[in-house]
């Protein structure tokens, strides 16, 4: 037995010796990476650093790297448009050392230095030598081999000169004259690369959706004899191995081929991954060098006259320009903000992005790999002149052989908006061993037309360009709050269903406002330039993120209104490209809402799984809701439906009552109390329940409001806007159980001008005054066919007394004429502020502006001011305030400054359109027109309104 036991011990000895064995081989035969900074903005490392002029200047002292200087309190702040707007171009240097060990035993390795990216210029020298010859532009990464320079088991130190402005004037103007924020630094990681002396340098992978596997394998060794592949999954599981079929070696480099069976294709719906591992051998078959490389097996084509196809489907491209940027570190930014980032794309329906302008972090690709969106990667141009060829050559190959095995990437971009050096088209594809196509955005290049910020008309698509492809590479420029999802919906219409349309990219992500660390810590989005984002500048939502989320949703539901009739079918489209509707989730709640005086929560009649329909990408069908007993009692219904990895696709509300069904069973308009009137020097004085109201005897407008001696300070209404006619009488009905005010204009001709038979109605305003202090207004106003301006009645309130606001309705955001998506109907609360969208305040949703499909609102006063408002009439915007505008140089045009009406809280039955940065909404699409269409009615335009105060 203890023989037994001895020898059981020592086997496992043994096996535990031999996996250390082997593992030590294994870690020899792979690349080992030592950072010598940190990994981003949230993680750096402090080096020694001189800068030359500037904040803290011209002093040895320390910064954390990666970062951008100016973001740690050196140097210079420039925007890129500086040059041209007079603005000093500063163009300080920074000296950098940093002092590392590295062991005995790397030097039989070799060993790179690599720089993930520096601004602008970098000279590097280790131990005093150079590493190699000056690198310039700012988005590369590039490496030294510097295995001869280093003392092995001692410190060495590295030092690094960084120009802020290029020697290279083409540099210059590619990226420091661009339209954006310029910085200087070491601003992206620095590591050694540590592999064996017989190593692969790089690997370049083709993997089709049908399992076949093209590689580049390059390596210059002399013993390497022959190749290994197999896959794995991502947590390291072997799951077979690639049979080579066919191989060929030449120049430093093996190509070869082979077959992967039953594999998952990559798309951005089901972005399925695997490793690559490679293995170079030597003649006896032992492993020299192992490497591994994340891939996803897809086919692209751009079929001429067609479209744009991902495994044989063709797509639509859901897409937002996206920055590198941060407003605390500038061009540094770290994994955790990528994966931020790419959620929140996705969280908006999207699926894809633009790399604007310039190569973004490897954790942003790998992110966009990982979660699923379409890339477009560019190389840093703006306008002209462009990048010289010499150094637009060394670029291009930097991107391409740093980015090749990217699965999310579909295109290059040689450059943005004029800016592409031609010469350099046919580079891409010398390095890209799949050949991806290239574009020119903003121009009719190739099978393609990428014109930027195209107007509505665009959609005839008529030009001698019709034949191409056509997919705007910016559109919808965001500026403050316009633009985004201002116009999306009329746009994507069209995009959705024009054959040549491969969709577009929203201009931008988010809003670029830097820290100014030398003035206070301010936000700066210097002027309109940087302030066009659907998020703010710390990844705050706007209002056009809820709306890109419903437009953009893959499950389209046809517009669909409740009405007592109502059998539970909903009209649905599958608008995925890869995954049949059925492989989603919904769930149908019907919900009740508390009064204004109860909480925001929500009560749920009834809850139920929807069976959604099985149809394949771009099918139609229906889906069917069951309605409860007594559903007819709820207030609305919440569609919430999940794609196939539970996460919300879009939460659709209807309402099911009408306003004043609701409203009726909140409001006591009992007859307990006396009322008293009495008409004295002009003005109608009615006491009632604790409250006194005065009405000027002349017009019945509300003059003032008191109740237990405290002045409510609503006032000044109802003036009925754009109104013209003159009033004919104003009577006081004095009945047992209220007081009515009733006021008649003249009768005026309402019958259009070419009509021969003439018919005249009058204007009317009636408030009713109840025993127990409620006041019930009700206005009747001319219908009119086509409405320039608005149809709706305004008050006067003091915007300096408004603390908050809580209402059933559309919210939380705010809405413009052709912004109507993304809200929900429900109850809720927002504080006050006096945000200026993407240029002051930041907080959101913003307090002011316009609120759709009002059914109650409790205006919350500072001084126990406020009142509650019951809006008894169907499809009426509550005007809350009137937002400041951004300041008026960086909008001249009022292209994003609608004009608001008179007077501070209105009821309105139709609202303005907003425009974008280079746009009036006139040109945006039926939505974004300054004219309604109301139509012909014989019946008045109606606002009933009660008051609680």
């Amino acid at each position: 037995m203890k023989n037994r036991t001895f020898i059981i011990i020592t086997l496992v000895v043994l096996m535990q010796q031999f996996a250390e064995a082997q593992s030590a081989v294994n870690m020899n035969n792979q690349t080992e990476i030592q950072y010598l900074s940190g990994t981003g903005k949230d993680n750096m490392v402090a080096w020694d650093f001189y800068c030359s002029y500037g904040m803290n200047s011209k002093k040895w002292t320390k910064i954390g790297v990666p970062s951008c200087w100016e973001l740690q309190g050196f140097g210079n702040y420039n925007y890129g448009h500086d040059k041209r707007s007079g603005k000093k171009i500063h163009d300080e240097y920074g000296l950098y050392k940093h002092a590392f060990s590295v062991p005995d035993d790397w030097s039989s390795k070799n060993i790179n230095i690599v720089f993930e990216g520096v601004m602008t210029d970098a000279e590097v020298k280790v131990n005093g030598k150079l590493a190699g010859e000056i690198h310039q532009g700012s988005f590369y990464e590039f490496k030294y081999a510097i295995s001869k320079l280093l003392k092995y088991g001692q410190e060495n130190v590295l030092e690094v000169k960084v120009n802020k402005v290029s020697a290279n004037e083409s540099i210059n103007f590619a990226e420091r004259n661009a339209d954006f924020w310029i910085f200087g630094g070491i601003f992206r990681p620095v590591y050694l690369q540590v592999s064996p002396k017989d190593f692969i340098e790089r690997v370049a992978v083709d993997a089709k959706a049908n399992g076949a596997i093209k590689a580049d394998i390059f390596s210059t060794s002399r013993k390497a004899a022959g190749i290994n592949m197999f896959l794995s999954g991502e947590q390291g599981n072997k799951i077979q191995e690639i049979k080579i079929d066919t191989i060929v070696k030449a120049n430093g480099k093996w190509r070869v081929s082979g077959q992967a069976n039953n594999i998952k294709t990559w798309n951005a719906e089901k972005p399925n991954l695997y490793v690559l591992n490679i293995e170079l051998l030597n003649k006896k078959n032992e492993i020299l060098h192992s490497k591994k490389v994340r891939i996803g097996f897809r086919t692209i084509e751009v079929m001429e006259g067609d479209g744009v196809y991902v495994n044989g489907k063709r797509i639509k491209f859901k897409g937002v320009n996206r920055h590198s940027f941060y407003p605390s570190s500038g061009r540094t930014t770290s994994k955790a903000l990528s994966l931020e980032h790419v959620k929140m794309m996705k969280d908006m329906n999207m699926n894809a992005v633009r790399m604007s302008h310039y190569p973004p972090d490897v954790h942003f690709l790998e992110a966009c790999d990982s979660l699923g969106l379409f890339v477009l990667d560019e190389v840093c141009t703006w306008h002209s002149p462009h990048l010289d060829t010499e150094v637009g050559e060394k670029i291009v190959k930097e991107t391409v052989i740093r980015d090749v095995n990217h699965p999310s990437i579909l295109f290059w971009d040689n450059g943005n908006e004029t800016g592409w050096n031609t010469e350099l088209d046919d580079d891409y594809a010398i390095w890209d061993i799949q050949k991806r196509e290239v574009l020119h955005p903003w121009n009719i290049f190739n099978k393609t037309n990428t014109m930027h910020y195209p107007s509505y008309h665009i959609f005839a698509y008529d030009s001698y360009a019709k034949d191409k492809i056509y997919f705007p590479t910016e559109f919808l420029h965001g500026l403050y709050d316009g633009g985004h999802g201002a116009g999306l919906d009329d746009y994507w219409k069209q995009m959705w269903n024009m054959p040549l349309s491969a969709g577009g990219f929203l201009w931008d992500f988010a809003d670029e406002a830097v820290v100014r660390i030398d003035k206070n810590g301010t936000l700066d989005t210097d002027g309109n330039h940087a302030a066009d984002g659907i998020v703010g500048p710390y990844g705050e939502k706007e209002a056009s993120y809820m709306t890109i989320k419903e437009v953009w949703s893959p499950l389209y539901i046809e517009e669909r209104y409740i009405k007592p009739s109502f059998n539970g079918v909903f009209r649905v489209e599958n608008r995925y490209h890869f995954t049949n509707l059925n492989e989603c989730k919904m769930i149908a709640k019907w919900v009740t809402f508390d009064s204004p005086n109860g909480d925001d929560s929500l009560n749920v009649f009834s809850e139920s799984n929807i069976n959604l329909p099985d149809l394949i990408p771009s099918a139609k069908g229906v889906f069917m809701v069951d309605r409860p007993s007594g559903w007819q009692s709820a207030d609305a219904l919440y569609l919430t439906a999940m794609d196939r990895d539970g996460k919300e696709i879009f939460t659709w509300s209807y309402p099911i009552k009408t306003p004043k069904q609701v409203n009726d069973a909140l409001m006591d308009c009992s007859d307990n109390g006396a009322i008293k009137t009495q008409i004295k020097d002009g003005v109608i004085v009615v006491e009632s329940g604790g409250i006194n109201y005065s009405f000027s005897e002349k017009t019945s407008l509300l003059i003032a409001v008191k109740k237990d001696g405290n002045i409510i300070p609503f006032n000044n209404g109802p003036i009925i806007f754009d109104h013209k006619d003159k009033i004919e009488s104003v009577n006081v009905r004095k009945l047992d159980d209220k007081v009515e005010i009733i006021t008649v204009f003249e009768s005026t001709d309402k019958s259009p001008n070419w009509a021969v038979h003439k018919e005249y109605s009058s204007d009317k305003i009636k408030w009713t005054i109840y025993p127990n202090g409620l006041l019930n207004l009700k206005v009747e106003i001319k219908g009119k066919k086509i409405v320039n301006g608005y149809k709706g009645i305004t008050f006067s309130f003091p915007e300096s007394e408004v603390s908050g606001m809580k209402w059933l309705g559309d919210g939380p955001y705010r809405v413009w004429r052709n912004r109507m998506k993304g809200t929900q109907f429900k109850v809720w609360e927002n504080d006050y502020n006096n945000t200026v969208t993407g240029e002051s305040g930041f907080v959101y949703p913003e307090f002011k502006g316009f609120f759709s499909s009002l059914y109650w609102a409790k205006v919350k006063g500072k001084n126990n001011n406020g009142f509650t408002v019951y809006c008894n009439s169907s499809n009426t915007f509550l005007r809350m305030l009137t937002p400041q505008n951004p300041t008026p140089k960086t909008d001249p045009k009022a292209r994003v400054s609608p004009k608001f009406p008179i007077g501070d809280i209105s009821f309105v039955k139709n609202i303005p359109a907003i425009g974008t940065k280079f746009q009036e909404s006139d040109k945006m699409g039926p939505q974004g027109n300054s004219e309604n269409y109301f139509g012909n009615d014989d019946n008045p335009i109606k606002i009933n309104l009660t008051f609680e105060f």
